[in-house]
């Protein structure tokens, strides 16, 4: 690999890398299943990379990338397009619009949880993010923890409530600052 070669990869991997986990939440919003939107999201990182030098020099890596995100969640959608349980193109033209313009504020928030989190007890925020696994079950986090799974339910509960409240806390935090 030549110099010129590595040096674009290597700011074509700090870019995605920095943006990837807005790339992907911005896909999940348009596609209804988890296991479609990371075999979108594989197609959107190879295309990305394929059209990184049309990218301009100081362009906005983010905005770029949720632009190719739509288009490729367009052609996932027609090729899907016998599903009965796909959305209409007009629809995730829409969601897509709304989302890339909500897209600052959802970022200013996951930052805020990730704070947050930080303030949970480690053994807490390890059932917490146990809980929230694809391939996790409730009932098996539960008793994992000692609880039931009422009673585990319950707590979850109360830790949302607190995480939500921490995070609203940093939100307003952030606005009088």
């Amino acid at each position: 690999m030549s110099p010129s070669e590595n040096e674009r990869h290597h700011r074509f991997l700090r870019s995605f890398t920095a943006h990837e986990p807005a790339i992907r939440a911005h896909v999940r919003r348009l596609v209804p299943a988890r296991a479609d939107a990371d075999d979108v999201m594989q197609e959107i990182s190879v295309v990305l990379w394929e059209k990184f030098d049309t990218l301009r020099e100081g362009a906005d890596f983010k905005a770029w990338a949720f632009g190719v995100a739509r288009y490729e969640v367009l052609a996932w959608l027609r090729d899907r397009g016998r599903d009965r349980l796909v959305l209409d193109e007009e629809v995730i033209t829409k969601i897509a619009e709304e989302t890339t313009t909500m897209e600052p504020l959802l970022e200013r928030q996951r930052e805020a949880l990730e704070l947050c989190m930080q303030k949970v007890p480690e053994e807490q925020r390890g059932l917490l993010m146990q809980a929230y696994q694809p391939d996790s079950s409730i009932q098996t986090v539960a008793q994992d923890s000692g609880r039931s799974v009422p009673g585990f339910y319950q707590w979850l509960h109360r830790m949302r409530k607190l995480l939500l409240d921490c995070i609203r806390r940093a939100m307003t935090q952030e606005v009088a600052s």
